[in-house]
């Protein structure tokens, strides 16, 4: 059986409860592959993590491989095919007495993580592999460890598919349609509340979703804001993040990566930008996005409206101020992008 090498950041938390079952069961990789998990977490959680690592082999997966928990980086990238980077320090958490509450000390605190696991990848994973950015602020955390990674024939990406899923959950409410027959979601932007989920390029058999809806009203002062204070929707009625949505997220990107694409239809995820579109080179940016023989590439050539327009301009904005605050921490080739 062939195997797989999956390393998990944040292998403790929540979010990777419910996502380690399903990366070593079978679904994600399919039934032909072996998964070696690769486990890592901060010194004073390890024993927690083990926890998790009885629980895994409980599972009595026939997928399951062999299982490592390390608070060492480098230990865990080595060879890695996949590469989950879940881990992030939150907003709220105090840190040498302060209280980490501004976005750009955010972006500090968790950019210095992300020099050091860009770095490791980059250095020991597989020439081919593929990462997924899920930790907070996602887009410019994969921006800052693809900059430090030096290796150009890995795919780093952020999150977005949580928002397509938001997106699409609340359209199959609208529509009262079911949520498989909502094709070409497309969140464009930041995974951030001014990314843009984009219904005129959604379809449902064939039909745009904002022709279907029919109510711009709607989808501009409802849907759109539903969708990008989703998160904190649910941090105020569970009094924590997502978990189980965001590590659903996690393996429908890397489902998408790992298969072609169907005909006629895409994914969305952010990946550096190649000027398409518009956008900045190297802005780790939500796109549509295609996997065609093992390569993952941009849908071009989709029609965007004023409207549209004005909105990823905004998205596109935030993630230049981003990439502002935290230019000490890029690669100097990319700090003029």
């Amino acid at each position: 059986m062939k195997e797989k090498n999956v390393l998990v950041t944040g292998a403790a938390g929540q979010i990777s409860y419910s996502l380690l079952p399903r990366l070593i069961s079978g679904e994600t990789f399919g039934p032909n592959r072996k998964v070696n998990l690769k486990l890592v977490e901060i010194p004073p959680v390890l024993d927690k993590l083990q926890g998790t690592v009885l629980e895994l082999e409980d599972c009595g997966f026939s997928n399951c491989g062999s299982i490592i928990s390390t608070s060492e980086i480098n230990e865990a990238a080595e060879d890695c095919d996949w590469a989950l980077l879940v881990g992030s320090i939150p907003r709220g958490i105090t840190i040498n007495g302060k209280k980490i509450e501004e976005r750009g000390d955010l972006l500090h605190v968790n950019g210095g993580i992300f020099t050091d696991q860009g770095n490791a990848i980059g250095t020991k994973g597989k020439e081919d592999a593929k990462i997924l950015v899920v930790g907070n602020p996602a887009n410019t955390n994969a921006l800052i460890g693809k900059s430090n990674s030096n290796n150009n024939s890995q795919l780093w990406m952020a999150m977005t598919a949580l928002d397509a899923n938001r997106a699409k959950a609340q359209i199959s409410i609208k529509t009262n349609r079911p949520i498989e027959d909502i094709k070409r979601m497309t969140i464009w932007g930041n995974h951030s509340p001014t990314m843009y989920p984009d219904l005129d390029n959604a379809s449902i058999d064939g039909k745009s979703v904002s022709e279907i809806i029919n109510d711009s009203n709607w989808i501009e002062n409802d849907f759109l804001v539903r969708v990008q204070q989703r998160g904190k929707e649910i941090i105020d009625a569970r009094g924590a993040s997502s978990a189980a949505s965001a590590a659903n997220a996690a393996i429908d990107t890397v489902k998408n990566v790992e298969n072609d694409t169907k005909e006629g239809t895409w994914f969305s995820a952010a990946v550096a930008s190649d000027g398409s579109y518009g956008i900045p080179e190297g802005l780790i940016f939500g796109y549509p996005l295609r996997t065609e023989n093992g390569k993952v590439e941009i849908v071009q050539d989709l029609e965007l409206n004023d409207y549209a327009r004005a909105k990823i301009e905004i998205t596109t904005n935030e993630l230049l101020e981003e990439k502002e605050e935290v230019k000490d921490l890029i690669a100097l080739s990319l700090i003029h992008i």
